[in-house]
């Protein structure tokens, strides 16, 4: 991914966000589109096993914003929808942690992670942020599982968590105190939120395998 079409992503989720929170449903059907036609053209030029890559994550992201969303309750966007944005915009983030990945020094994916986990054990001792534990369970599962692509969690996890911010900032989505089911308790955004964008990136990457080319490999070591 270029340059130029990594700064493409940015400038789209930024804006696209940005502008979700001045529409009703027609607008935003209408950034849904814009973001979906960014994303097939950043990856119709890719070899076919790539552009699975990216779909599967698309696929993957969809059904777990059906059911986190919609039928948990674990978030709500301003809506109440899912809006056509999102799931293309999952796999704009996946670019974007794979460029990074290629740059991040091992010593910020020790501290990225590792951090992490201190977050958590303290949120949770302090019963601010009860959800961080099995969340940071994800998070490990996911480097555990894939050690080669620390990486791309690392930096993953980074990249969503300023997105969390800034989503609700701009009031796109909120996070309720309580957590529906669990009898946790988390914060708007959770700061350990990034969990289930590595365990998303995981899960594209084993959906992925049977098909992968050795261009993606690298750029998560």
């Amino acid at each position: 991914m270029g340059s130029a079409s990594l700064l493409g992503a940015v400038v789209a989720l930024a804006l696209g966000l940005w502008a979700d929170i001045h529409v009703e449903l027609p607008g935003q059907l209408a950034i849904g589109a814009a973001v979906w036609v960014l994303l097939l053209y950043l990856i119709a030029p890719l070899p076919a096993a790539e552009r699975r890559f990216y779909l599967a994550c698309v696929a993957i992201a969809t059904a777990g914003e059906l059911f986190l969303s919609l039928a948990w309750g674990l978030y709500t966007y301003r809506l109440g929808n899912v809006p056509l944005f999102v799931p293309p915009g999952h796999a704009l983030m996946l670019m974007l942690g794979l460029s990074l990945a290629r740059r991040m020094p091992e010593m910020a994916v020790r501290s990225i992670l590792g951090g992490a986990g201190a977050y958590t054990l303290l949120a949770a001792a302090a019963g601010l942020d009860t959800l961080a534990v099995p969340l940071y369970l994800m998070l490990a599962v996911s480097v555990l599982a894939l050690p080669a692509h620390r990486r791309l969690f690392a930096s993953s996890f980074v990249l969503t968590l300023a997105l969390e911010l800034y989503g609700t900032a701009l009031g796109n989505w909120y996070w309720p105190r309580e957590v529906p089911w669990v009898g946790l308790v988390t914060t708007n955004p959770p700061a350990i939120a990034g969990a289930f964008y590595c365990t998303l990136h995981a899960l594209a990457i084993a959906a992925a395998a049977p098909f992968s080319t050795p261009r993606l490999a690298p750029a998560t070591r």
